[in-house]
């Protein structure tokens, strides 16, 4: 098993649990999140965990699911869907990984429109509520 396949196996183990300990370990110092609603690249393993972590919680908690996975070199597509609050959410994460097997760079992209709203709103919600004391 090559190292990108390893980071992935990893991945697909904390894609719905939320660990920011063990996930912190899977980001690369440097990496950056492309979210779908976020215009700005949020850079560093502290932003890309809190990222991530926050849709373990919301995404995870419905019946997320990976449907298809591309792999190609250090870069891996992945379509996932689930349900949220009756909304049907499709979305593709876009991993590069390092040649350490480290996520370096992760854009997610979501559709339908409804769809992109409603994980906007839970995302929110969820970054606001990890930020809490």
């Amino acid at each position: 098993m090559n190292t990108t396949q390893q980071g992935l196996a990893e991945w697909h183990q904390l894609a719905t649990l939320p660990d920011p300990e063990r996930l912190a370990r899977l980001v690369h110092e440097n990496a950056v999140f492309h979210s779908p609603v976020v215009h700005t690249p949020q850079e560093g393993r502290e932003l890309v965990v809190a990222y991530l972590s926050a849709a373990a919680a919301t995404l995870g908690a419905n019946d997320f699911r990976y449907e298809r996975e591309l792999v190609d070199g250090q870069d891996v597509m992945l379509e996932f869907a689930c349900t949220m609050d009756d909304i049907h959410v499709n979305g593709i994460d876009l991993i590069r990984f390092d040649e350490d097997g480290k996520i370096a760079d992760f854009k997610v992209m979501i559709r339908p429109l409804k769809a992109v709203n409603k994980v906007w709103e839970k995302m929110a919600a969820q970054l606001q509520a990890d930020r809490a004391p």
